[in-house]
């Protein structure tokens, strides 16, 4: 089971498809389900009924309370799994690292990153935005987008939280203190105000699709969007988009909040060693760089981020938006986060529409947090 986009599934069918040249004994047969249920829907009840699940690393703490994905370095080998840490993209391997097992594998990394149309913004005698007024003063004009469904507008709110200089979840009562979260709510409602109220609805991939279409002729740039590099390439939309770094806040990038995603093994597999064969062909090295990403992946592997051939095929995504990979910020490992983000996604998300005062609306999100990580400690600064 993977997710809805040619980011999620192509690279899967393609490598199952060689997998299955190289081993004719074994088929397999790949699935697909919506980003919003890859963000949400929970991976325990796939364990029950799939071999092979991508997901998304913050699930790794409930899934493996619940022992329904392998500890895969009690099966994989741990000169594999060396070389996957050692050619990481960020915190991509480190995310899946769940009380000492290795839970999924690495094999797609993402973090928000600039994107823009460069032929619009010519036509509007803009340049791309280097720094957060610039993008303010672009939406002033009506050109900017910025996917603001509930889930993205909490990533948001933790990068603005780190631009403030506060790592959120620090401390084990408030995700972040009153003033950085007030400050954080206010900078990103003021840009949410000068987007489209349709952008309230739509998600990352609803972001890209909009700006590359042909109908399009006004929304030249995004600032803050989890990166797909499908849509940097040549003849995949109607236009081509272009990539980069996110502006900067007080002289400095902004520091997103990682995402991507991990290829896990049930464990309720009644097929655990091919399933584990065709995990490590996927994650290698050779195939993250090669098959992996000219069938549309993202790679979690990092010589295929520095790849010529595959800078070349997108624009320099890769080069281009690898050091908001490195720096990106990983959300907590606690076994109730997924409840607090969907719950906590809501909440911002009123308040940022002006439903709830802001100030109830972040002692709401503390007492979630609370609620949901008793007995955890603080993440460390």
């Amino acid at each position: 089971m993977t997710w809805n986009h040619p980011r999620g599934y192509a690279p899967m069918a393609a490598t199952a498809a060689r997998f299955h040249e190289m081993h004719p004994e074994i088929t397999i047969h790949w699935e697909q389900r919506s980003l919003k249920a890859f963000e949400d829907f929970p991976v325990e009840k796939l364990a029950a009924d799939y071999d092979l699940i991508v997901l998304d690393h913050p699930c790794i703490p409930q899934v493996s309370a619940r022992n329904a994905i392998l500890p895969l370095d009690e099966h994989l080998p741990v000169a594999f799994l060396a070389d996957q840490a050692a050619h990481a993209v960020g915190g991509s391997h480190m995310s899946y690292l769940y009380r000492g097992h290795h839970r999924a594998l690495a094999i797609d990394a993402a973090t928000p990153v600039a994107f823009w149309r460069e032929d619009l913004l010519a036509q509007f005698g803009a340049g791309v935005p280097r720094s957060w007024d610039d993008v303010l003063a672009l939406a002033r004009r009506g050109h900017v987008e910025v996917p603001a469904a509930p889930i993205n507008c909490l990533m948001n709110f933790y990068t603005l939280c780190l631009a403030a200089g506060e790592t959120p979840f620090a401390t084990t009562q408030c995700v972040a203190s009153s003033e950085t979260s007030l400050a954080a709510l206010d900078r990103l409602r003021e840009l949410l105000s000068l987007c489209d109220t349709e952008a309230w609805h739509r998600n990352p991939i609803a972001s890209h699709e909009l700006v590359a279409s042909a109908a399009n002729t006004r929304l030249a740039y995004c600032p803050l969007a989890y990166g797909y590099s499908n849509y940097a390439r040549a003849g995949f939309a109607a236009h081509r988009l272009a990539f980069g770094e996110p502006p900067t806040l007080h002289g400095a990038p902004l520091r997103t909040t990682l995402g991507g995603a991990g290829l896990a093994v049930s464990a309720f597999s009644r097929h655990r060693a091919a399933a584990l064969a065709y995990a490590e062909f996927v994650a290698s090295g050779e195939i993250q760089r090669t098959l992996y990403t000219r069938s549309g992946g993202q790679p979690g592997y990092r010589s295929a981020w520095l790849d010529a051939a595959n800078n070349r095929d997108t624009g320099d995504y890769f080069a281009r938006t690898l050091p908001a990979l490195d720096r990106a910020f990983v959300r907590p490992h606690f076994p109730g986060y997924i409840g607090f983000q969907e719950k906590a996604s809501l909440v911002l998300h009123a308040a940022l529409r002006g439903e709830t005062p802001a100030e109830s609306a972040i002692d709401h999100l503390n007492r979630l947090y609370r609620d949901a990580s008793v007995g955890v400690r603080a993440i460390p600064a």
